[in-house]
């Protein structure tokens, strides 16, 4: 079967295991259907996720001039501290970023590689922890606005990690941790302004189990630029990565805006 479209970041559902989904403009995958078998991915061309012209992708799936252009990708997305819209500032496009900012967002602890701190919309509960590989996860508070969880992220962020360390999410290399414990130590370290959103008597730590038939002892990224054309047999699907018989790990995020053909 042959299955041809612009990559974006694979679909899931909360399940036991977690459900994955590659889906193009005419068909979609379910990845976990198709777990050890052979699977051939080729690199055919780009497509920019924004004005979807035919455009060598820069960052996050956008060509360089949407990059520096579309409200998508301001700088608040990946440091949500700096966030205005709360203000009535803009920093490219204030009804854009209202509807972005201003909405109920978490503070969570998650256990991808080790404990990382990291904030998201409420909306985007689980999925964002199953993007992260996360094989737990819970939320610390749940504030009314983008800008006061970056600030409780940042003070955190001087006693947790704030990324991932792919390569240990993806051997599975992790030391249990009692989250919930954790969670217990944090109400001196977090904002003043904040204090009043911390909820020590809700019981809501994720577990997430991830279609993985083994894991590897290492890996070695693919990348489409490099190496156009790549088969094997796909033994796993964890965060946004398809996992491979012979080490080799492809993140389908990281590749977004990439036009491709998938041969099963």
């Amino acid at each position: 079967m042959q299955y041809e479209g612009v990559l974006a970041k694979m679909q899931t559902e909360f399940g036991n295991p977690i459900q994955y989904y590659l889906v193009f403009e005419d068909s979609f995958l379910n990845m976990n259907q198709v777990l050890n078998q052979e699977l051939e991915i080729q690199l055919i061309g780009y497509q920019c996720l924004n004005c979807n012209k035919k455009k060598k992708i820069f960052r996050q799936g956008f060509c360089y001039d949407c990059f520096y252009s579309s409200a998508a990708v301001g700088d608040w997305i990946m440091k949500p501290e700096l966030s205005t819209a709360h203000l009535g500032i803009a920093d490219r496009d204030l009804v854009y970023e209202q509807k972005a900012q201003l909405q109920p967002h978490i503070v969570y602890l998650a256990l991808s590689s080790e404990i990382k701190v990291g904030v998201t919309r409420k909306s985007q509960v689980p999925t964002r922890w199953i993007d992260q590989g996360a094989n737990e996860a819970i939320a610390v508070v749940e504030v009314p606005n983008r800008y006061l969880a970056g600030i409780t992220e940042v003070a955190l962020k001087d006693h947790y990690a704030d990324k991932t360390n792919w390569r240990k999410m993806l051997t599975n290399a992790i030391e249990p941790v009692d989250l919930v414990g954790e969670r217990m130590k944090l109400e001196s370290l977090i904002p003043d302004e904040v204090k009043d959103y911390f909820v020590l008597d809700k019981y809501d730590l994720y577990q997430m189990e991830y279609p993985v038939l083994v894991y590897p002892n290492k890996v070695k990224s693919l990348s489409l630029d490099k190496t156009p054309t790549y088969k094997g047999k796909l033994i796993g699907v964890k965060g946004q990565y398809l996992m491979f018989e012979d080490g080799t790990v492809f993140n389908v995020r990281g590749s977004e805006g990439y036009v491709v053909q998938i041969n099963l």
